[in-house]
Protein backbone atom coordinates (compact mmCIF):
# COMPACT_ATOMS: atom_id res chain seq x y z
CA UNK A 1 0.00 0.00 0.00
CA UNK A 2 0.91 3.92 -0.52
CA UNK A 3 0.18 6.40 1.55
CA UNK A 4 0.45 9.78 0.46
CA UNK A 5 -0.32 13.20 2.77
CA UNK A 6 -0.30 16.59 1.31
CA UNK A 7 0.36 20.01 2.98
CA UNK A 8 -0.33 23.36 1.51
CA UNK A 9 -1.54 26.60 2.31
CA UNK A 10 -3.40 29.29 0.60
CA UNK A 11 -4.62 32.55 2.05
CA UNK A 12 -7.36 32.34 4.10
CA UNK A 13 -9.76 33.71 1.47
CA UNK A 14 -8.80 31.15 -1.25
CA UNK A 15 -9.24 27.99 0.95
CA UNK A 16 -13.07 27.80 -0.20
CA UNK A 17 -11.82 27.42 -3.61
CA UNK A 18 -8.84 25.44 -2.92
CA UNK A 19 -11.41 22.49 -0.72
CA UNK A 20 -14.57 23.16 -3.49
CA UNK A 21 -11.85 22.19 -6.34
CA UNK A 22 -10.54 18.73 -4.31
CA UNK A 23 -14.32 17.68 -2.89
CA UNK A 24 -14.58 18.12 -7.08
CA UNK A 25 -12.59 15.42 -7.64
CA UNK A 26 -13.31 13.34 -5.05
CA UNK A 27 -15.59 10.92 -6.71
CA UNK A 28 -13.06 10.99 -9.82
CA UNK A 29 -10.07 9.61 -7.62
CA UNK A 30 -11.86 7.95 -5.81
CA UNK A 31 -12.50 5.96 -8.96
CA UNK A 32 -9.43 5.29 -10.07
CA UNK A 33 -7.97 1.48 -10.28
CA UNK A 34 -6.22 1.28 -6.84
CA UNK A 35 -7.69 4.26 -4.76
CA UNK A 36 -8.46 2.82 -1.44
CA UNK A 37 -9.02 6.77 -0.10
CA UNK A 38 -8.41 10.05 -0.92
CA UNK A 39 -9.67 12.10 1.73
CA UNK A 40 -9.10 16.44 2.13
CA UNK A 41 -9.16 17.72 5.63
CA UNK A 42 -9.28 21.57 6.47
CA UNK A 43 -7.07 22.43 9.21
CA UNK A 44 -8.97 23.75 12.66
CA UNK A 45 -5.82 25.97 14.08
CA UNK A 46 -5.37 27.60 11.29
CA UNK A 47 -7.67 29.02 8.26
CA UNK A 48 -4.84 28.71 5.38
CA UNK A 49 -3.79 24.74 5.95
CA UNK A 50 -5.18 21.94 3.75
CA UNK A 51 -4.16 18.57 4.23
CA UNK A 52 -5.12 15.55 1.56
CA UNK A 53 -4.48 11.86 2.14
CA UNK A 54 -4.39 9.77 -0.29
CA UNK A 55 -3.85 5.64 0.37
CA UNK A 56 -3.74 3.65 -2.85
CA UNK A 57 -3.06 -0.54 -3.41
CA UNK A 58 0.32 0.46 -5.17
CA UNK A 59 2.81 2.82 -6.73
CA UNK A 60 1.42 2.14 -10.36
CA UNK A 61 -1.79 2.90 -9.32
CA UNK A 62 -0.54 6.46 -7.86
CA UNK A 63 1.21 6.59 -10.40
CA UNK A 64 -1.91 6.84 -12.40
CA UNK A 65 -3.45 9.01 -10.47
CA UNK A 66 -0.46 11.26 -11.25
CA UNK A 67 -0.56 11.53 -14.64
CA UNK A 68 -4.28 11.73 -14.84
CA UNK A 69 -6.62 14.50 -16.10
CA UNK A 70 -8.05 14.92 -12.40
CA UNK A 71 -4.48 15.74 -11.15
CA UNK A 72 -4.27 18.04 -13.66
CA UNK A 73 -7.40 19.69 -13.04
CA UNK A 74 -6.20 20.14 -9.82
CA UNK A 75 -2.89 21.67 -9.89
CA UNK A 76 -3.77 23.92 -12.67
CA UNK A 77 -6.72 25.83 -9.53
CA UNK A 78 -4.43 25.07 -6.78
CA UNK A 79 -1.14 25.58 -7.60
CA UNK A 80 -1.57 29.80 -8.52
CA UNK A 81 -3.10 30.17 -4.87
CA UNK A 82 -1.16 28.15 -2.68
CA UNK A 83 1.25 30.87 -0.82
CA UNK A 84 4.16 28.23 -0.24
CA UNK A 85 5.78 25.38 -1.86
CA UNK A 86 3.09 22.13 -1.23
CA UNK A 87 4.93 19.02 0.50
CA UNK A 88 3.88 15.49 0.03
CA UNK A 89 5.05 12.97 2.27
CA UNK A 90 5.04 9.36 0.74
CA UNK A 91 5.12 6.15 2.95
CA UNK A 92 5.03 2.38 1.74
CA UNK A 93 2.64 0.83 4.67
CA UNK A 94 1.70 -2.96 5.41
CA UNK A 95 -2.13 -3.30 6.27
CA UNK A 96 -1.96 -5.38 9.48
CA UNK A 97 -5.82 -5.18 10.60
CA UNK A 98 -9.20 -3.43 9.83
CA UNK A 99 -10.74 -3.04 13.12
CA UNK A 100 -14.32 -2.22 12.97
Amino acid sequence: MLIAILDFSTAATDRPAALAQLDGERDQVRAMAGNVAFRVYASREDDTRITVVHEWDDQASFAGYLSSDSFTRSGEVLRPIMTEAPVSRRFHAELLEVVA
